[in-house]
C-alpha cells in the first residue's frame, strides 16, 4: 500500500499560478515522508485565493520558482502512484509541464474522490469533497495547506482500501468503472447445504489476497451463506491478514468490523478471523467431506 499523495495551491484562477506544492509519501498505509515547499508563481495573487489558503506575495518572497521545486517532485513522483483528490491537482501538474516544458515522470495518477464515491454509496453524487469526508472519517488536518491536504487525501484511501477490500492496484481499474456496477461487490449467495460449515453465515472485510467473488465461491462451497453486510445473523467475519493488524487511529477497522464488534459485545456470537485462518478452516472442511 505504497503511494505518493499530493496537493497544490494556487495564487489565481490560473491552473500555472502554483504557490504551494505538498507531497506525501505512504509506506504500508502510513505517511512516511513528507514534502512541502512554497513557490514562487511568477503571477499575481488573487485575493479570494489568498482568503483560502493564506498564501500571499510576501509569504513566497524568495521561495523557489515551479521548475525548481519539479526536480524534487519529479523524482517522488517516478515510478508511483500518486494520489489527488479529485482532478484539479493532476490538472494543475499537466498545466505546469506544459507552462514550463517539462519532462511528464512516469506515473500512475488516482483519484481519492473517485474512490470514495465507489466505496461509500452516500457519498456517490454529493459530500465527497475532502473536508467533509475527513470530518465523517475522524481525520484532523488543517486544510488548504498543501501537505495537511495531501496527507488528509492519503488517509481517506487507506480507509476506503480497507472498507472496499480491494487493493490500490486494483482501484487503478475500478475507478473507470461505472460508481455501482453488478459486478463491484460479489452478490450474496447460499451455502452448499451438503457442506460441513453449512449454517455458518460469512462477510468478508479488508484487503484480502484473493478476489472477493472467490473468498466468497470458497466459502458458499462448503456449506457458509455470504452476505454483503455484518448484521444479526453473522457468525463469522473474515478479515484481510494485514487489516486485522493494524492500529493506526481511524484507520485500524473496517465499518464492518467494528460493527461486528459491537454485536459481539451485546452477546452475538461471531468469530472473526484472519483471511489465512479463513482459507486453513475451508482447506480442512473440504477434506472432511
Amino acid at each position: 500500500m505504497d503511494f505518493l499523495a499530493l496537493d497544490f495551491e494556487t495564487a489565481n484562477a490560473d491552473f500555472t499560478s502554483v504557490c504551494q506544492v505538498g507531497a506525501v509519501l505512504f509506506r504500508d498505509g502510513q505517511p512516511a515522508d513528507t514534502f512541502i515547499s512554497l513557490v514562487d508563481p511568477e503571477d499575481y495573487f488573487d485575493a479570494v485565493n489568498v482568503s483560502i489558503h493564506g498564501i500571499d506575495e510576501e509569504a513566497v518572497r524568495g521561495a523557489p520558482k515551479f521548475g525548481e521545486v519539479y526536480a524534487k517532485l519529479g523524482l517522488l513522483m517516478a515510478n508511483r502512484v500518486v494520489v489527488s483528490h479529485t482532478s484539479f491537482d493532476r490538472s494543475v501538474m499537466s498545466q505546469c509541464e506544459q507552462r514550463h516544458n517539462l519532462t511528464r515522470p512516469d506515473c500512475k495518477w488516482l483519484d481519492s474522490a473517485m474512490v470514495v464515491r465507489r466505496t461509500w454509496p452516500r457519498y456517490a453524487r454529493r459530500g465527497y469533497g475532502l473536508g467533509n469526508v475527513a470530518l465523517e472519517l475522524g481525520i484532523e488536518f488543517r486544510h488548504h495547506d498543501a501537505a495537511e491536504d495531501a496527507r488528509a487525501a492519503g488517509r481517506i484511501l487507506v480507509c476506503a482500501l480497507i472498507e472496499s477490500g480491494l487493493a490500490l492496484e486494483q482501484w487503478l481499474d475500478r475507478v473507470r468503472q461505472p460508481i455501482a456496477p453488478e459486478a463491484a461487490k460479489p452478490a450474496a449467495r447460499d451455502g452448499n447445504p451438503a457442506g460441513p460449515l453449512y449454517g455458518e453465515v460469512i462477510a468478508f472485510t479488508g484487503a484480502l489476497s484473493m478476489q472477493r467473488s472467490e473468498a466468497a465461491e470458497m466459502a458458499a462451497t462448503v456449506g457458509c451463506r455470504v452476505e454483503e453486510g455484518v448484521t444479526k445473523k453473522t457468525t463469522l467475519l473474515v478479515v484481510g491478514d494485514q487489516d486485522a493488524m493494524r492500529l493506526a487511529p481511524g484507520q485500524a477497522k473496517s465499518s464492518k468490523h467494528l460493527k461486528a464488534e459491537q454485536l459481539m459485545a451485546k452477546g452475538q456470537d461471531i468469530r472473526i478471523l484472519r483471511e489465512s485462518d479463513f482459507a486453513a478452516l475451508c482447506s480442512i472442511a473440504r477434506t472432511e467431506r
